[in-house]
């Protein structure tokens, strides 16, 4: 199992935490290439404009988080022509919660876990998913000083419902970027969601250590991981972002090695 190490600004280590990767399998299609051309393009040249323009992106997502510490599909992607062979090792009753975040320069909004109206743990659909940003994340929005921020979402079939995007245009306007959005998301972009490339790995990496017995005990620890990320750690995420816009724009799209982030 492979280490991963984050060092701090500030030259303070992080003990390095073993991570149980998952092998999730994505059959890249010949149109991602030019998707994701368009939209690094289109991002490099508001940055151009505005050079603090990727800092002013809200970037969202949701993750599962298994109690038997099962790791899902966030921790490892297997890019390929083709949809690679790859069997994948489940649980035959797994307890998980299923977690969402939204992350940009200025600090973290969440998390938020998806429960129904009897506090029992669900997945997200599109009506959970409305819900939530109607009654947690919008309210957690107005409450900070923040204006003219961007709002990102992947392509998942509950962010995209048209119901969603209404939802999120009344909030952000022109500014959401969202397949079926005002700005195209291009599919199979995990390499660009901070909370792909960094967020879910380093919470996974450290909820495990104290081997929680309880649902409840694994979401204090994942509030309590999420609460402590410093705001330099952030900064360095998103800094970390614009790199990697460089390197698919030289790769002439090509998705990135690797989904490892290194401070």
């Amino acid at each position: 199992m492979p280490d991963i190490k984050i060092e701090g600004t500030d030259g303070d280590r992080f003990n390095s935490c073993q991570v149980i990767y998952s092998q999730f399998s994505l059959a890249i299609h010949q149109n991602d290439y030019q998707a994701r051309r368009r939209f690094i393009e289109w991002a490099q040249n508001e940055i151009a404009v505005v050079p603090d323009f990727h800092k002013r992106i809200l970037f969202s997502d949701e993750a599962h988080f298994w109690l038997n510490g099962y790791f899902n599909k966030q921790n490892c992607r297997i890019w390929s022509e083709a949809n690679p062979q790859v069997y994948i090792e489940t649980p035959l009753h797994p307890e998980k919660l299923t977690v969402c975040c939204a992350l940009w320069a200025g600090g973290i909004i969440g998390p938020n876990f998806f429960k129904n109206d009897e506090g029992h743990n669900v997945t997200v659909n599109g009506d959970r998913y409305r819900a939530m940003i109607t009654n947690f994340f919008i309210p957690e929005l107005n409450n900070r000083d923040v204006q003219e921020l961007w709002f990102q979402q992947d392509g998942a079939t509950c962010h995209s419902a048209r119901a969603t995007i209404d939802l999120l245009k009344d909030t952000f306007g022109d500014r959401l970027i969202s397949r079926f959005g005002p700005v195209n998301w291009p599919p199979r972009s995990c390499d660009l969601t901070p909370l792909d490339y960094f967020l879910w790995g380093y919470v996974k990496s450290l909820v495990y250590a104290d081997k929680p017995q309880t649902l409840d005990h694994l979401e204090e620890n994942i509030r309590r991981v999420i609460a402590d990320i410093r705001p330099q750690m952030l900064e360095k995420v998103i800094e970390n972002w614009t790199s990697r816009l460089d390197y698919i724009r030289a790769s002439r799209g090509s998705p990135m090695p690797e989904i490892k982030f290194k401070m």
